[in-house]
């Protein structure tokens, strides 16, 4: 029984996988946008190695987490069982980190979507340059202004003239960082069943993303991370280049409660 079980997971996992490629794929195209352009990044938070192992051998390579101490376990567990030619997964950094979880931080993730002052830039900065390595990271914005959310302030950069001052301030100093990369912005929408109402947070990360490279054209601000299960599809239509799905792709069995 557990062997058919495994099986009939396996099978809903595939399935499911691949229904979300093909979403992706469809709204790309009837929002005039190649499909390649946009990298769908598999939340893998809470999930079995089993379940990773298995996207991986169907030919998925991103992976994001939100904690650092359960992706350090899995990215162990995954690299010792893969053979020593084959192509090592890309791994996302996307929940909040603490200062004292930089250093690692830098050490396993290819990409820190969730930069969100200029004391993490700096201690990832130096933590890279420690490895030998650079860290390729997002500027994590709160665009809607919750409290909740993490990131720097953005509500209103095109008129706020404090706010825009404050956040060209941070953003100048931190291109000067040696080992460190700036390649885009992160932002997380409101929680709402009404996808819609992720669009406007959507389009002003968009809009600020052009508005900081306008004034940083050395910056390579190419990604847009937005969009996760609930409103993915709108945030295709703003431009997202980056897109964080774990629900729409994992069935609620395959998560522990």
């Amino acid at each position: 029984m557990q062997n058919l079980n495994a099986i009939s997971s396996s099978d809903s996992l595939t399935a499911s996988y691949h229904a979300t490629l093909a979403q992706i794929q469809d709204v790309a195209e009837r929002a005039g946008r190649t499909p390649d352009d946009i990298t769908l990044i598999v939340v893998t938070k809470t999930q079995p190695i089993e379940a990773i192992k298995h996207l991986y051998k169907l030919g998925h390579r991103h992976f994001g987490e939100n904690r650092v101490a359960e992706a350090s376990t899995k990215i162990d567990m995954l690299l010792g069982q893969l053979r020593s030619n084959s192509i090592p997964p890309i791994w996302h950094m996307i929940g909040h980190i603490q200062s004292r979880k930089a250093r690692t931080c830098a050490s396993l993730f290819t990409h820190i979507h969730s930069v969100d002052s200029l004391k993490l830039a700096n201690r990832l900065s130096r933590f890279s340059s420690d490895h030998g390595t650079t860290a390729s990271v997002l500027l994590q914005c709160n665009v809607s202004g919750e409290h909740t959310k993490s990131g720097f302030a953005a509500t209103n950069t095109a008129t706020n003239t404090s706010q825009w001052s404050d956040l060209a301030s941070s953003i100048s100093q931190m291109a000067e960082l040696p080992n460190l990369n700036i390649v885009g912005l992160m932002t997380m929408a409101p929680i709402s069943n009404n996808p819609e109402t992720s669009r406007p947070i959507f389009r002003n990360l968009r809009l600020l993303r052009d508005q900081i490279t306008q004034h940083f054209p050395q910056l390579p601000m190419k990604h847009l991370s937005m969009g996760m299960s609930a409103d993915y599809k709108v945030a295709i239509q703003e431009g997202a280049t980056m897109l964080r799905i774990g629900t729409s792709i994992f069935d609620h069995r395959h998560t522990k409660q």
